[in-house]
């Protein structure tokens, strides 16, 4: 099986990533040496005197190694000269054996990944002095299903070498190298290739039979993919597996209870719907490497030249606050309106390997989601950038739904789209994201009873298409849509420039209004003791510096432990009766205040104070100038004739 190129578009991006500067490569240099140092030191022990070594119940019988699957070899772990004793010659199995019988069959082995959860084995260094790369990635055997985070981990290693040594081969192996092995070379063939659940595992088991034996793995395959199966089909336990009901199976003795690692964070990925808030995490973690390989492809889609990356943060968007001034840009170019909502904003990041949500922090999370073409059969979108926003919906009768609501593209199958008009990103939304996955939605329930389909409500969130209307429909928006029909929190109006392009950051001409009671700030606090005295110091940034503002004046309401909140970004809004400002939440999505600009810019609004009255008499006589009577009247035309 040829390993396909185009799932390793990512790793390309490596090559960039490269030739950063110094710096940043050296502090990356660093943390993959501390990885691998504590990968040799860790991962044997040596024998201590009158201790008998014990073979792993099955391992004698179990078959060596399966056939190639891509670059990847499954095998059984190899075993040291320390257990010769108890191993007859005719039935060891070591590192060098492993070596020799695949360059016989004109393999050269490069890396080894470990998947198992022990120390006892052998030592790292039997691979290392030969100049093959050994990495542990620790996986819990028996009933225990490898934690979506390591699972992460193991495809971007296997991709990031392939890319780097295309010629040669990885040895993948836990205990016995079916099911944790089989497990993790399903995922990497899912993600790196266009299978379903069940052609992966008809592939490993052909090559590594009898495959994946282990019900809890093969379900938890088909969930994670959102699959269901027609007729779920699980191997027989085999012969050389059914007399080691004592089977440890990979796990530590008692006396090897110095495992390292980072233990695995539970996936959030079904939790209750009562309990979601816009403060959860979202989305799997994935390795260091990756998120700033993630971080340069945002970039280079984003059309940023190079120049002008410097230490990388989130670029997407950003609206400025409406005042008196900038008020006037709608009467100057043509606008659209849409509610603005009180959600955790997002970028998502659309590969053929998985979708990662981007965050203020630019922090790349993994989500199962599913982006088809508008030819369903031509597979599904890669290298596609969207922009958004996550909101919980309260839905009568159901509880509590997130969704995350599209309303930007700024590329499309690897082509920027940043310089075209808002008005042309907004149709390719509707036509190639929305539209697609609403008509292959509707295909599977039609289909659900009688074949195998993906289920969409097994994703961790729905997507929807955010709505933009012409400025004559404000007032409705105010008086009817947001208190009426919309199912979650809303805090104002966006104002979208028809005509213009995407501009990343802060973009003067994309102006939010916000009900004036919620014009708010994002402060940095911290609690400082000097001596007897507890002073609260607000903090913006200026220059990508700590700024203080000396004498400002903060009321925590209800907050209990004001200590608590250190350390923290708080949104605060401004109460000119008590002429302070008032904690409304903790902004745990921001890493950093507001910048001093900013904060400006919000001051002249809550100075300027546009009212909800204001607003709408200033658009009335707006929408009644030529430019907007003419559009608007052919917009209309055109919606009607589709």
């Amino acid at each position: 099986m040829e390993h396909k190129r185009g799932s390793n578009s990512l790793l390309r991006a490596a090559m960039e990533w490269e030739e950063r500067p110094r710096k940043i490569r050296r502090k990356q240099e660093e943390q993959g040496a501390k990885r691998h140092a504590q990968t040799v030191s860790y991962d044997y022990r040596p024998q201590t005197h009158g201790y008998r070594r014990e073979v792993p119940q099955g391992w004698l019988d179990c078959p060596r190694a399966g056939q190639c699957i891509d670059k990847l070899i499954p095998s059984k772990v190899p075993l040291d000269d320390t257990y010769n004793d108890v191993v007859t010659p005719c039935k060891r199995y070591s590192s060098n054996q492993l070596i020799n019988e695949q360059k016989l069959n004109g393999r050269e082995i490069g890396l080894v990944l470990d998947l198992t959860n022990t120390t006892r084995y052998y030592s790292a260094e039997e691979w290392t002095k030969l100049g093959i790369e050994h990495l542990k990635i620790r996986c819990k055997g028996r009933d225990s299903v490898p934690d979506n985070e390591s699972v992460n981990r193991f495809v971007f290693e296997v991709m990031h070498f392939c890319e780097r040594q295309n010629s040669k081969y990885i040895v993948v192996h836990c205990t016995h190298g079916h099911n944790r092995t089989g497990f993790m070379i399903v995922h990497f063939l899912m993600r790196s290739q266009v299978f379903s659940v069940t052609q992966a595992l008809s592939i490993f088991a052909e090559r590594r039979p009898p495959g994946i034996y282990k019900p809890e793995y093969i379900q938890a395959l088909y969930d994670f993919y959102h699959e269901v199966p027609e007729n779920m089909v699980c191997p027989p336990t085999p012969e050389w597996k059914r007399s080691s009901d004592l089977d440890l199976n990979g796990e530590a003795l008692p006396d090897d209870d110095h495992d390292v690692g980072v233990p695995s964070v539970p996936s959030n990925d079904h939790m209750d719907n009562k309990n979601i808030t816009n403060d959860d995490v979202l989305g799997d973690a994935i390795p260091y490497g990756q998120q700033e390989v993630l971080r340069l492809l945002c970039y280079r889609l984003l059309e940023i030249p190079p120049q002008a990356r410097g230490n990388l943060q989130f670029p997407g968007s950003h609206p400025v606050s409406l005042n008196s001034d900038n008020l006037q840009l709608l009467r100057q170019r043509y606008y659209y309106t849409t509610w603005k909502a009180d959600g955790t904003r997002y970028m998502m990041l659309i590969l053929r390997h998985g979708c990662y949500l981007v965050d203020r922090k630019f922090s790349f999370r993994r989500v199962q989601m599913r982006f088809p073409l508008k030819n369903i059969h031509d597979g599904f979108h890669n290298f596609t950038l969207i922009d958004g926003e996550m909101i919980i919906d309260k839905i009568p009768g159901v509880g509590l739904k997130r969704r995350y609501l599209v309303y930007d593209l700024m590329a499309l199958h690897r082509v920027p789209k940043v310089k075209l008009p808002f008005s042309e990103r907004w149709e390719l939304i509707k036509e190639e994201i929305d539209g697609p996955r609403a008509d292959e939605k509707k295909q599977f329930e039609v289909k659900r009873r009688s074949k195998p389909v993906y289920r969409y409500d097994m994703e961790l969130f729905g997507v929807r298409f955010k709505g933009f209307w012409p400025l004559s429909t404000v007032t409705k928006l105010l008086n009817d849509f947001i208190p009426r029909k919309l199912a979650h929190e809303a805090d104002g109006l966006i104002f979208q420039g028809w005509d213009d392009p995407y501009v990343c950051r802060t973009h003067e001409g994309l102006l939010k209004w916000k009900y004036p009671e919620m014009n708010s700030v994002d402060f940095l606090f911290e609690s400082l003791q000097v001596g007897s005295e507890n002073r609260q110091l607000l903090f913006l940034y200026e220059r990508g510096k700590k700024k203080l503002m000396d004498g400002a004046r903060i009321d925590f309401g209800a907050v209990e432990d004001i200590k608590a909140i250190s350390g923290k970004i708080i949104e605060c809004s401004w109460n000119s009766d008590e002429d302070c400002w008032v904690c409304m939440r903790i902004r745990t999505d921001k890493a950093t205040p507001n910048d001093i600009n900013t904060y400006r810019k919000v001051l002249r609004s809550i100075k300027d104070n546009i009212t909800e009255e204001v607003l709408v008499g200033d658009i009335s006589e707006i929408v009644r100038l030529p430019m907007y009577a003419d559009r608007d009247s052919k917009a209309y035309v055109q919606h009607r004739r589709r």
